[in-house]
């Protein structure tokens, strides 16, 4: 069996948040660096701009990564496409063509560990059961997910609207249960979280990062009428009705 020193143990890594079989971890200091870059590594990890990695647990669950994620992996370790047949392979190359996401995502199964690339982002650890067994993402922020969730492309209802709205017109859905980790530009202490009850948010510009599957997501005008829309200086928002979670940023992505 293999053994692991200096790494989760060393002095300068923090253990941030643990669920299922993710860990997400930060490196409290750039220590690799030189004279002349020495004053940058230590004002950024004053602002909180720190290397973090995500760490997999296999014996815990299968997991599915983004593609390229992927830095080291020890022990009983095996990685698939994940494709189960032609039909198979066509339709995740419809879907990552549809919502902007890799095609292929490999997945992971053994009981060894699988550690991802550090990124300066922000990894979020959330469980799709707490969002009513389906969650809808905003392009580009999947990284991780348990693999016994599955993966769909949603649609959005008006072509039109989201098309002169700027968004895109599919999203990536992960259905059922287990955790997956988001790579977000705005850390949790940020995130706004909104409870819809039967209910309408509007929102002018890309700010909702995650949202219930249980929502209607559309692209509409501000106002009731062109003229309405105009004396508000808005135009088009991105409109979410029903009830459900979601989770937004205080700045435009």
């Amino acid at each position: 069996m293999y053994q692991i020193k200096n790494f989760t143990t060393n002095d300068d890594i923090k253990v941030l948040d643990e669920k299922g079989c993710f860990q997400v971890i930060e490196h409290q200091r750039d220590l690799s660096v030189t004279p002349d870059s020495a004053a940058t590594a230590y004002f950024s990890a004053q602002m909180n701009v720190r290397r973090r990695q995500l760490v997999c647990d296999l014996s815990k669950a299968p997991v599915t990564i983004q593609a390229g994620a992927m830095q080291w992996m020890l022990g009983n370790v095996n990685a698939t496409t994940g494709i189960k047949g032609v039909g198979d392979m066509a339709t995740k190359l419809l879907r990552g063509k549809a919502s902007g996401e890799s095609a292929i995502k490999p997945e992971y199964t053994g009981d060894g560990l699988l550690v991802l690339e550090p990124t300066f982002k922000h990894l979020l650890l959330l469980d799709a059961e707490d969002w009513g067994g389906s969650v809808v993402l905003d392009d580009g922020l999947f990284l991780a997910c348990d693999s016994r969730l599955t993966h769909k492309t949603v649609m959005r209802n008006n072509l039109s609207s989201a098309v002169a709205g700027g968004e895109g017109l599919f999203n990536l859905s992960l259905n059922g249960r287990g955790v997956f980790c988001l790579e977000s530009d705005c850390p949790w202490e940020e995130l706004i979280e909104i409870e819809l009850k039967d209910d309408v948010l509007k929102v002018d510009g890309n700010f909702v990062i995650a949202w219930s599957g249980s929502l209607n997501f559309t692209v509409e005008r501000s106002g009731k009428s062109l003229i309405g829309s105009a004396a508000s200086g808005e135009g088009l928002v991105n409109v979410y009705r029903g009830t459900g979670r979601l989770l937004m940023m205080p700045t435009a992505r």
